[in-house]
């Protein structure tokens, strides 16, 4: 997977408590602010009660084009949501 490489500046208080935590989980300590970032951003789905969705949202999936292979290979959760309502 590619990386983008970026520059953060941090006090050295904070830096010293992310080195501390990163080497208390195990992680590197690039490792460790890459799964904090990505569970601080990690977009969640809604549940859906009793799996009712309206007919009128439903039909929206025939406003956009049909994702690419590539693209659900890439993304789990889009390519579950499309599995599950994208055909209807």
């Amino acid at each position: 997977m590619n990386r983008v490489a970026t520059i953060i500046r941090l006090r050295p208080d904070t830096m010293a408590r992310v080195k501390r935590k990163a080497k208390q989980e195990g992680r590197s300590l690039n490792a460790y602010v890459e799964h904090i970032l990505e569970r601080q951003t990690e977009v969640v789905f809604p549940e859906i009660e009793n799996g009712d969705i309206s007919r009128e949202i439903l039909n929206l999936g025939g406003c956009i084009a049909a994702p690419t292979r590539e693209t659900l290979d890439n993304d789990p959760k889009l390519a579950y949501l499309w599995d599950k309502y994208g055909t209807l």
